[in-house]
């Protein structure tokens, strides 16, 4: 098996690399790799955000998701007056509503997440794992386009508060190539070397986190943080292809989905698009949603896929330390019925794992809020059904239904466009590829493909 990492950033790809040359497990470079995004992906994902993952230990052919998304706050507190800010924020030609501020702050569970993976399935010391994350927050990092792009999309959020400093230097927002400094980040990470994960929950940075919910009014208290737990589980297991397909339900609707995913190999594009348009097509909202993905196997074939996610961040970071909070309880896509504290939120997020013969055959996640699931089938069945290569597989053109528009990215035929309009679809073709459409990485046995959407990158680790 050939080790290797994919991932949303380059320098997030290069931490995990430099974790698996100095012998760390996947769960290893998945650690190092995660805090590296939560330096150098901060318009995506970041430390006080939540996630799942999905781990393959290949001794045992064991499969676990981990859940480690955010919970409701309020524990042990009276109801509190807090109030969201409402916005609306331009994606693509539509405008999304969105709704942040310190009151749609949820408790954080990515350091509790990092924590479990590191526990259960590390062989390095923890601060060795934080090495190069602190080296990029003390050295910035280059903003690349995609993420360059998206920033200027949430710059009402992002320029919020203590994000101004950080985000628009100076009164200019950062652009691409810009290097985009946090120099909190630096004394967040050397509290996280030292004190560990906990060092969220029942030390440093929680206490600095909870001093800023007491300023602002937020919602999030010292019971939430102390009783805040990331729980393993087993995945949802769905035939496909001769495969099996360990993935996570809740409202990411894969598991209802695969089953239904009709055989893609040789058809047309025509055919291709409007069979997926058809199978995909809901009523779902396209929320934004900044999320990240990211995807290892070492070298004894041990794969993890974590995806993590602020929502859309708060506006709110934690003095001194450049800690965006997230935005969960401000997700209209994720709240479904009462929140009551103490509770995990619904979340999207699908990592996967697919086995064939009981070895790993694919291990794949993506980012992309309510077209996450449309992200991962159309790259998923182009590698397992249609036999492209990773790269070409998360290369090609996505297309994304809901409600009876289907949205395209630039590049399918004149033939296909008039085939979905003559099946009654709204379509609508963009001009430009989009991050709109995803994130996506993923490996397999010998290769590996991120999502240049994300400006993502993968390596193969020799």
């Amino acid at each position: 098996m050939t080790a290797a990492i994919a991932a949303g950033h380059p320098a997030t790809v290069d931490a995990g690399t430099e974790i698996l040359e100095a012998g760390g497990s996947a769960a290893d470079a998945t650690v190092a790799a995660s805090l590296a995004s939560c330096v150098a992906e901060t318009v995506m994902t970041g430390l006080l955000g939540g996630g799942h993952a999905i781990y393959y230990e290949a001794e045992s052919g064991r499969v676990e998701n981990l859940d480690c998304f955010v919970a409701v706050p309020g524990l042990g507190a009276e109801k509190s007056e807090a109030e969201v800010l409402e916005l609306e924020v331009p994606f693509g030609a539509e405008l999304v509503h969105y709704a942040v501020g310190i009151a749609s702050c949820g408790v954080p569970g990515v350091p509790a997440g990092l924590d479990e993976l590191w526990r259960r399935h590390g062989r390095l010391e923890w601060p060795r794992l934080v090495v190069p994350a602190l080296r990029l927050a003390r050295s910035g990092v280059e903003m690349p386009p995609a993420q360059a792009s998206c920033l200027a999309m949430l710059a009402p959020v992002m320029t919020m508060n203590e994000g101004a400093r950080i985000y628009a230097p100076g009164g200019a927002l950062l652009e691409a190539g810009d290097r985009l400094q946090q120099p909190g980040l630096v004394p967040a990470l050397e509290l996280l070397s030292k004190e560990g994960a906990a060092s969220a929950y029942t030390g440093t940075i929680a206490e600095t986190l909870l001093a800023l919910m007491q300023v602002r009014g937020g919602l999030v208290t010292e019971k939430d943080l102390q009783s805040y737990r990331a729980d393993w589980g087993s995945p949802v297991d769905v035939d496909y292809l001769d495969t099996r397909f360990c993935t996570r339900g809740g409202l990411s609707g894969v598991p209802e989905t695969l089953p239904h995913v009709p055989r893609l190999r040789g058809l047309g594009e025509p055919e291709r698009a409007l069979a997926l348009a058809q199978l995909l097509d809901g009523e779902r909202a396209d929320g934004v949603g900044d999320t990240t993905n990211i995807t290892v196997v070492d070298a004894e074939g041990n794969a993890c896929v974590l995806t993590t996610s602020l929502g859309l961040g708060s506006g709110d970071f934690v003095p001194g330390l450049d800690l965006h909070l997230n935005s969960m309880l401000g997700e209209s896509d994720l709240v479904r019925g009462s929140l009551e504290p103490g509770e995990r939120m619904e979340s999207m997020m699908a990592p996967s794992a697919v086995l064939r013969d009981e070895s790993l055959e694919l291990a794949i996640g993506a980012a992309g809020g309510t077209r996450l699931r449309s992200a991962l089938l159309e790259v998923a069945a182009g590698v397992l059904d249609e036999a492209l290569a990773p790269g070409d597989a998360v290369a090609r053109p996505r297309l994304h239904a809901a409600g009876g528009r289907v949205q395209l990215e630039p590049g399918f035929a004149d033939a296909t466009v008039g085939a979905l309009e003559h099946e009654g679809f709204e379509v609508r073709v963009w001009p430009a590829r989009h991050h709109f459409f995803g994130g996506v990485s993923l490996v397999t046995p010998n290769d590996a493909a991120g999502d240049p959407r994300r400006s993502g990158a993968a390596t193969l680790v020799q």
